[in-house]
């Protein structure tokens, strides 16, 4: 039995859903979906975008659990293995990065920083 200590202490629901690892930014990178098992790639933008994901707007999410490629455009096209962790029907997918080169993560984070110092100017 829960004792009202142990409910004080306890986060909310939402903030479970809310943690972070990686700070994430408004940023529209035009992003190509391949989902494991279709021929057809999805052409899209990024709503946000941290070091570990990415948030895609789109009317047909893709299932929780969908295995994905993605090729995001920076200055370079990135190559990135990733998997969708939220499904927001007619809304779009949260997406977690699961693999990606140490060259194209460290060009993420240096286009992630220049994104971070251009809205603290502002």
């Amino acid at each position: 039995m829960a004792t009202m200590s142990d409910q004080t202490n306890s986060p909310a629901p939402e903030d479970y859903k809310n943690r972070r690892q990686y700070p994430r930014f408004k940023v529209a990178v035009p992003v190509e979906i391949d989902a494991e098992g279709s021929d057809i790639p999805v052409h899209a933008a990024t709503a946000d975008l941290s070091q570990g994901g990415c948030y895609v707007e789109t009317m047909f999410p893709l299932p929780k659990g969908a295995v994905l490629d993605l090729k995001l455009d920076l200055e370079n096209t990135l190559l990135i293995a990733a998997v969708v962790v939220t499904c927001d029907p007619q809304v779009g997918n949260g997406i977690m990065f699961t693999k990606m080169l140490p060259e194209d993560r460290e060009e993420l984070q240096r286009f992630l920083q220049k994104v971070e110092e251009g809205q603290k100017s502002v």
